[in-house]
Protein backbone atom coordinates (compact mmCIF):
# COMPACT_ATOMS: atom_id res chain seq x y z
CA UNK A 1 0.00 0.00 0.00
CA UNK A 2 1.39 3.40 -0.88
CA UNK A 3 2.04 6.16 1.64
CA UNK A 4 -0.87 8.33 0.51
CA UNK A 5 -3.39 5.52 0.99
CA UNK A 6 -1.98 4.73 4.43
CA UNK A 7 -2.31 8.39 5.41
CA UNK A 8 -5.92 8.46 4.19
CA UNK A 9 -6.76 5.32 6.16
CA UNK A 10 -5.19 6.78 9.30
CA UNK A 11 -7.12 10.03 8.92
CA UNK A 12 -10.43 8.24 8.35
CA UNK A 13 -9.77 5.78 11.18
CA UNK A 14 -9.09 8.62 13.59
CA UNK A 15 -12.29 10.38 12.52
CA UNK A 16 -14.27 7.14 13.03
CA UNK A 17 -12.58 6.62 16.40
CA UNK A 18 -13.59 10.11 17.51
CA UNK A 19 -17.21 9.49 16.52
CA UNK A 20 -17.32 6.11 18.25
CA UNK A 21 -15.63 7.49 21.36
CA UNK A 22 -18.55 9.89 21.76
CA UNK A 23 -20.87 6.86 21.81
CA UNK A 24 -18.79 4.88 24.30
CA UNK A 25 -19.65 4.58 27.98
CA UNK A 26 -16.88 6.46 29.86
CA UNK A 27 -16.66 3.67 32.43
CA UNK A 28 -15.87 1.20 29.67
CA UNK A 29 -12.61 2.91 28.70
CA UNK A 30 -11.07 2.93 32.17
CA UNK A 31 -9.32 -0.40 31.69
CA UNK A 32 -7.48 -2.06 28.84
CA UNK A 33 -10.03 -4.88 28.84
CA UNK A 34 -12.86 -2.36 28.64
CA UNK A 35 -11.19 -0.52 25.77
CA UNK A 36 -10.65 -3.79 23.93
CA UNK A 37 -14.29 -4.82 24.40
CA UNK A 38 -15.49 -1.39 23.32
CA UNK A 39 -13.34 -1.37 20.19
CA UNK A 40 -14.41 -4.91 19.27
CA UNK A 41 -18.06 -4.07 19.81
CA UNK A 42 -17.90 -0.90 17.71
CA UNK A 43 -16.03 -2.69 14.93
CA UNK A 44 -18.52 -5.54 14.82
CA UNK A 45 -21.59 -3.35 15.07
CA UNK A 46 -20.68 -0.36 12.93
CA UNK A 47 -17.48 -0.65 10.92
CA UNK A 48 -17.35 -4.23 9.64
CA UNK A 49 -20.91 -4.25 8.25
CA UNK A 50 -20.17 -1.08 6.26
CA UNK A 51 -16.97 -2.53 4.83
CA UNK A 52 -18.71 -5.81 4.02
CA UNK A 53 -21.60 -4.01 2.34
CA UNK A 54 -19.19 -1.91 0.27
CA UNK A 55 -17.17 -4.93 -0.84
CA UNK A 56 -20.23 -6.99 -1.72
CA UNK A 57 -21.58 -4.12 -3.84
CA UNK A 58 -18.23 -3.89 -5.63
CA UNK A 59 -18.33 -7.61 -6.44
CA UNK A 60 -21.95 -7.36 -7.60
CA UNK A 61 -21.07 -4.44 -9.87
CA UNK A 62 -18.14 -6.37 -11.33
CA UNK A 63 -20.32 -9.40 -11.97
CA UNK A 64 -23.01 -7.26 -13.59
CA UNK A 65 -20.38 -5.74 -15.85
CA UNK A 66 -19.01 -9.16 -16.76
CA UNK A 67 -22.44 -10.59 -17.55
CA UNK A 68 -23.11 -7.66 -19.86
CA UNK A 69 -20.20 -8.56 -22.12
CA UNK A 70 -20.22 -11.27 -24.74
CA UNK A 71 -17.41 -13.76 -25.06
CA UNK A 72 -16.56 -14.56 -28.65
CA UNK A 73 -14.83 -17.80 -29.48
CA UNK A 74 -12.61 -18.15 -32.54
CA UNK A 75 -12.88 -21.93 -32.84
CA UNK A 76 -12.88 -22.56 -36.59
Amino acid sequence: MDTDKKAQIQAHARAIAALLYEETDPDQVKTLAGIEASVRGHLLEHVSPEIGDFLSKQVAAQRAGESGTLTVSSDD
